[in-house]
């Protein structure tokens, strides 16, 4: 848990995003599964996603969002001393992620690796690299969240395959002695006894991918959708109910609520538990479907470029995901 409050703050310096170019629509899914363009916003509000190239790996997305994150806090690469990667769709299993990107981007100073909280994985990379900025273990670090989702859901399951999309954003942390802004407050958990709900049956060391792996298709994301529905409102509105208390906050006092984006319903439902006005909520979920780790600092990021967000907000992060984990962050924007 990240508590704000000391001497120097640690403020997001600069943010940036990345989604391919190929949109895959409703109308375009209703060709591939027994679905409808109506069936899918009604429930989702999802009306398109972007969908990686073949080449198109993690580390080459993740790679264009940090790099656009630098260059809007106009930092060198090396002076960044911690690179953590969010991420369930790496480019392969050993090494990290962020370790294939690490010289491609030039962070050649950095610390690098991945962690893997699914939709939560940003807000639990953001709360590390909040920590090793604030103790003084690295003056500036860049956070990514970056999925391949495509890669790893069954275009034959139309309970999954509707939902996921691809894509990146990245933000750079740093120290500053200013106290216009920073991060107030982090709060991030789990229960894994709903490990489950949310799941990829095989390709691990429990059960490796052979022939029939691939002929059950378990190699694919599975979901218990009405019961992760439920917990996703109820474990959102109450951390971020914590967050915003531990910040020193009312919901009143956040202007700017950037939510996993998963589910419109559900976004709409923690709002109004939150007693917060729709309006102060960033929604891309139309555009984009769920991009999993990469949904928040993307969100974030069109929102910072399109002056959404102004110096002094309190913009409260808050998400939900598999494992189950959750999390959210409180930050006063500006440096």
């Amino acid at each position: 848990m990240f508590r704000g409050g000391s001497s120097a703050s640690v403020v997001v310096a600069g943010t940036g995003a990345y989604v391919p170019e190929k949109i895959l629509t409703n109308d375009d899914l209703s060709k591939m599964v027994e679905t409808n363009d109506e069936w899918i916003r009604t429930r989702t509000g999802i009306r398109e996603r972007r969908i990686a190239a073949p080449g198109e790996t993690s580390s080459v997305m993740a790679e264009k969002a940090g790099r656009a994150a630098l260059e809007r806090a106009g930092v060198d690469p090396s002076d960044i001393g911690l690179l953590v990667v969010a991420t369930i769709s790496p480019d392969q299993p050993l090494p990290s992620t962020a370790c294939i990107m690490q010289p491609k981007l030039g962070v050649v100073n950095a610390m690098c690796f991945d962690i893997a909280a699914a939709c939560s994985g940003f807000v639990y990379a953001f709360d590390i690299a909040a920590q090793y900025v604030s103790n003084g273990s690295c003056g500036k670090a860049l956070v990514i969240g970056v999925e391949k989702m495509s890669s790893i859901i069954d275009w034959q399951d139309r309970s999954t395959c509707v939902l996921f999309g691809d894509g990146a954003g990245a933000v750079v942390l740093e120290r500053s002695s200013s106290s216009g802004g920073g991060v107030r407050s982090s709060i991030t958990g789990a229960d894994g006894s709903f490990a489950q709900m949310l799941r990829i049956e095989a390709g691990g060391c429990a059960e490796p991918v052979s022939p029939e792996v691939l002929e059950r298709r378990g190699q694919f994301v599975k979901m218990e959708g009405n019961l992760v529905f439920k917990h996703a409102v109820r474990t959102m509105t109450d951390v971020a109910f914590k967050a915003i208390e531990e910040a020193g906050l009312k919901p009143s006092d956040i202007s700017c609520v950037i939510p996993h984006q998963a589910n419109l319903r559900i976004i709409s439902a923690v709002g109004e538990k939150l007693g917060i006005p729709q309006e102060r909520f960033v929604v891309n979920i139309d555009k984009y479907g769920n991009t999993t780790a990469a949904s928040i600092p993307l969100a974030l990021a069109e929102a910072d470029a399109g002056g959404r967000i102004k110096s002094g907000d309190n913009v409260l992060m808050v998400a939900f995901g598999a494992g189950l984990t959750w999390g959210a962050n409180v930050v006063r924007w500006g440096l």
